[in-house]
């Protein structure tokens, strides 16, 4: 059953252009990263921010979370440290523990599965998979409200691409909801976004294998199939990360009761602005997907996750007394034969289409400019 892009050149993604005025943009980017030492840090922030503007922080906190605050902004969050954090963290952990508890009792005496050096429960049935899905979907939701999503808006588009054959649209349009996709296909902002999709979908997803190890995490992680990563794996039965999921994609396409993929294919988290190159690993099955667009909207400090150390994240996302989060969800992108054969333009066509939709900048660097822009920020932040 094949596709193709729906009219994207009447919404064309925007795209990270260099400056016209700037004489050194048409030439190549040799340039030092930082300025000469008798730069101020402040313009060599600004240079850096400039080049890697998808994570960037743009909220009061600044970059790294270390910027100067308002007193506004220091009265609230001091009347934050010592109302909402203690009483946020300490619900938390007690849903975080309640869950644990369910997972750990609906797993007595059954065996984990151990294929593909992985282990987990996603293969149990009936009523003990029902209870652990539905308990994790609702108390997904429960933690995210008791952190500040009080409400969550979520928008549903109409097909955005459409097929060329005989078919008449009810009948193409009856054939393709029987249609399951094989992955979630999500932008990425925050370690939130993993438990907003476990409350709509309770997907299983790709984490490092210290993951399963971790108390409590662990259990949840193995009870929603996650593919657990270590990379120095040396066994002549281990597939790779991308053998195995595209098994899982292609198993969740076709079986019903197979957990869905999650896979946030730009490979790290950014500022909500831009969409990063797309890796081919949800695509290689050549299985249909559900694009889903998130971004949050803020006041003051910025749920997502992109140039900001975890533990100062949290306790400041805490401190926060309302979040927002906005989803829209494509409809399911059926490949076309071509794309089938060409992961890499499946690939890019969905990030097209997700990029249009979402208006989001499409940017051309990844993880690798992410952590040269870190270390230079956490350098010079360090001098100042």
């Amino acid at each position: 059953m094949g596709s193709e892009l729906k009219d994207l050149n009447s919404k064309p993604a925007k795209t990270q252009q260099p400056d016209p005025n700037d004489d050194d943009a048409s030439a190549k980017d040799d340039r030092p990263l930082l300025k000469s030492t008798a730069s101020s840090a402040a313009e060599d922030i600004q240079e850096l921010e400039k080049k890697f503007a998808a994570f960037v922080r743009n909220d009061v906190y600044g970059s790294l979370g270390c910027g100067k605050l308002p007193l506004k902004e220091k009265l609230l969050l001091g009347i934050a440290l010592v109302t909402l954090l203690p009483l946020r963290l300490l619900l938390v952990m007690s849903i975080l523990v309640l869950y644990y508890l369910i997972c750990k009792i609906f797993t007595l005496c059954s065996a984990p599965n151990l294929e593909e050096e992985q282990e987990d429960y996603a293969h149990l049935g009936g009523c003990r998979r029902a209870v652990i899905l539905q308990s994790g979907r609702y108390l997904s939701r429960l933690l995210l409200f008791m952190v500040g999503f009080y409400w969550i808006n979520e928008t549903h588009k109409d097909s955005a691409n459409t097929q060329d054959n005989s078919k008449t649209e009810s009948t193409k349009k009856q054939s393709e909801e029987r249609v399951r996709p094989g992955a979630i296909v999500s932008n990425h902002l925050s370690y939130l976004d993993v438990l907003y999709h476990m409350s709509s979908s309770f997907p299983s997803f790709v984490a490092k294998k210290s993951v399963s190890k971790l108390p409590l995490v662990g259990l949840i992680g193995k009870c929603l199939g996650c593919v657990f990563v270590q990379r120095e794996s040396k066994s002549s039965d281990f597939k790779g990360v991308a053998g195995i999921v595209t098994d899982r994609v292609r198993n969740a396409h076709q079986n019903e009761l197979a957990p869905m993929m999650l896979l946030f294919p730009e490979g790290t988290t950014t500022n909500g602005d831009f969409l990063l190159p797309f890796k081919t690993g949800a695509f290689l099955a050549g299985a249909p997907v559900m694009p889903v667009i998130l971004r949050y909207s803020y006041r003051r400090f910025s749920p997502a996750w992109e140039s900001i150390s975890g533990v100062r994240h949290v306790v400041f996302l805490l401190c926060q007394f309302v979040n927002n989060l906005e989803v829209t969800r494509l409809p399911i992108y059926h490949p076309s034969q071509q794309e089938k054969d060409n992961p890499k333009l499946y690939a890019n066509n969905v990030r097209k289409l997700m990029a249009a939709e979402g208006d989001l900048i499409v940017s051309d660097i990844g993880l690798a400019e992410k952590r040269i822009y870190l270390a230079a920020l956490n350098g010079l932040l360090g001098q100042s």
